[in-house]
């Protein structure tokens, strides 16, 4: 049972939270290569909706902007008597757009001596460590199933994406919602891309870092980040699911639409987007408050914690989830919060 835990999370954690570059099975050099320079074909669903609802489309950028700090995806980190710092928000995908590192983040890695992203080690050894301690946060215990709390359809399409994700269906009842939901967001183009050696945003910033000597650690453990998933009440964790099963055939789509928002500097319009699409199918964006609580403030308070500490240090380059950094409650405002000015680069 440990094993079959940890071929789950690491496909899903690797793929959405964070993936180490020292760490993740490389395919022949070509065929990563070949993977690397690939580019999955999806569309943007932001068009679609201009189209179809132009008032809600309006609204999810209206939201957007408003959230703050959206503007750039490489920030400076500056204070009075420590060496100027970076923080960098990054998509956990392998797309050839957002892979080919600018030349401003190369220099800004160039002057660091530290990266830190979220979790610096997902060996397997580590993983089936976390996974060892963590079972209760992955799998329903006292006779609780997925399928009891779906509908016939909804628990075929799990099924097929548990299947997919190289685990039998029939172990698909087992398993927390958020587990599953972090499974839909991998497409099959991207699934086979990472099997084939594809580096994702991440890990290419992990190699450049690792190629100028810095040292790489960690910003949280592989325990406090599974913590935080599994926070999302279960009713919540349900809504949100049913929601991404409605679009589980379009996941080259729906990175598509995150890619286009990452190159426009439009992040902060991630969440609205995420919450009309729920809305479109009767779900209240009441069910994404335990998320953004769990994952988007109380988790990048912890994250703020840990980074002050390495900034007092300094020089060091911060590079996580780029919806980590919007907003009152993201990195850039808790950063200026905690006395560093922090601006804008590209």
């Amino acid at each position: 049972m440990l094993r079959l835990f940890s071929k789950v999370a690491v496909a899903a954690v690797a793929m959405l939270i964070i993936v180490s570059a020292s760490h993740v099975p490389r395919a022949t050099e070509a065929g990563a290569k070949a993977a690397t320079a690939a580019q999955c074909q999806g569309h943007d669903m932001l068009v679609e909706l201009a189209a179809k609802a132009p008032d809600v489309h309006r609204r999810v950028v209206e939201e957007g902007r408003a959230l703050g700090n959206t503007d750039a995806v490489l920030w400076k980190i500056e204070k009075a008597g420590v060496s100027t710092s970076y923080l960098f928000g990054t998509m956990h995908l392998s797309d050839p757009r957002l892979t080919t590192l600018s030349t401003g983040v190369k220099e800004a890695i160039r002057q660091t001596k530290t990266l830190a992203l979220e979790v610096a080690d997902l060996s397997d050894s580590a993983m089936a460590t976390a996974m060892s301690k963590a079972a209760d946060l992955i799998t329903y215990k006292d006779g609780q199933t997925l399928q009891n709390k779906l509908t016939p359809e909804e628990y075929a399409t799990v099924q097929a994406i548990v299947q997919k994700s190289g685990m039998p269906g029939e172990f698909a009842g087992m398993f927390k919602p958020w587990l599953v939901n972090m499974l839909l967001a991998l497409s099959d183009c991207e699934r086979k891309k990472m099997a084939a050696g594809a580096q994702v945003l991440d890990m290419r910033v992990a190699e450049e870092a690792q190629k100028n000597g810095a040292k790489v650690i960690g910003l949280e453990s592989i325990d406090q980040q599974l913590g935080a998933l599994a926070k999302v009440p279960d009713d919540q964790q349900i809504q949100m699911l049913k929601v991404g099963l409605k679009y589980a055939d379009r996941a080259d789509d729906m990175m598509e639409t995150l890619v286009q928002l990452y190159i426009k500097r439009q992040l902060g319009a991630a969440m609205p987007f995420q919450i009309a699409l729920a809305a479109e199918q009767g779900v209240p964006a009441s069910a994404f408050d335990g998320f953004k609580t769990s994952l988007l403030v109380d988790r990048n308070a912890k994250m703020r914690d840990a980074a002050t500490v390495l900034l007092d240090q300094g020089p060091v380059f911060i590079a996580v989830g780029a919806l980590h950094l919007p907003g009152p409650t993201g990195l850039v405002s808790l950063l200026r919060d905690a006395g560093f000015t922090v601006t804008p680069v590209e």
